[in-house]
């Protein structure tokens, strides 16, 4: 098997890569940071193959394609994305876009692709990484939010359409809350809450993607906070949201 990740420079990306080697899977490693993945290549017994892109450039993400179509993907983990905090009215406009441009429209270029040759040979797998923002809006960090949700909420809908053609091709979808990456650096946020491992947000994620789970939500802290959301009016969940992320500045 191989697997195609992008991402893999840092932080979940980097560790999901790890567990793919260690479970015998060959890596097409993509990211911006060609020296980071180098690094990583060295440390992992399987073949890696290196590319380096750049998934807020359009081109970058169909050329990505077209290099590693010929290497027979089996698996694609679109792990590539960013976050940016403050309010909507202030944040510059050209991060965000940049941010939908990575966090969006990569992830539903690359899942259509790979997923047509997927749907062509009736197996492989895609883990789509989203985060516990799908589940809610989130004041102050508005439009990551709503990107995770877009992923989600894609990822939900194909899942259906190839259970109801009878398809082999899994596909899923990570929602892990706070976890030790450079996340927080890079949104300029301090999580109020300790994070997970970024290994163990790994390695609990492709088990459950081999195990064809659709929403995968590591810890149980989150996987409660989930569960009695669902319970709070949206205007109450809101001022809940939006007092959590005060706390992060």
């Amino acid at each position: 098997m191989r697997a195609l990740i992008t991402g893999a420079s840092s932080g979940i990306g980097r560790d999901i890569a790890r567990e793919l080697a260690a479970r015998g899977i060959d890596l097409v490693l993509a990211a911006r940071r060609t020296e980071r993945m180098l690094e990583l290549a060295k440390e992992l017994p399987v073949e890696v193959t290196v590319i380096a892109c750049d998934l807020s450039v359009e081109k970058d993400c169909f050329d990505l394609y077209e290099k590693t179509k010929h290497f027979n993907i089996d698996i694609l983990v679109n792990n590539a994305g960013f976050g940016l905090f403050g309010t909507f009215a202030e944040n510059d406009l050209a991060k965000e876009l940049s941010m939908l441009d990575v966090n969006v429209r990569a992830v539903h270029i690359l899942t259509k692709l790979f997923l047509r040759d997927f749907k062509k040979k009736n197996k492989g797998y895609i883990l789509n990484v989203a985060s516990s923002a799908a589940f809610v809006p989130g004041p102050l960090l508005a439009a990551y939010y709503a990107t995770k949700a877009y992923v989600l909420r894609l990822s939900e809908a194909i899942y259906e359409e190839l259970r109801r053609e009878n398809s082999k091709v899994r596909i899923c979808t990570l929602c892990p809350g706070p976890v030790r990456t450079e996340f927080d650096e890079k949104a300029n946020v301090r999580f109020s809450v300790k994070g997970l491992q970024s290994r163990a947000v790994a390695k609990y994620a492709v088990k459950k993607m081999f195990d064809a789970k659709l929403v995968i939500v590591p810890g149980m802290m989150m996987k409660a906070a989930h569960f009695f959301e669902k319970f709070l009016p949206d205007k109450c969940l809101l001022r809940a949201a939006y007092h959590m992320q005060k706390r992060k500045r």
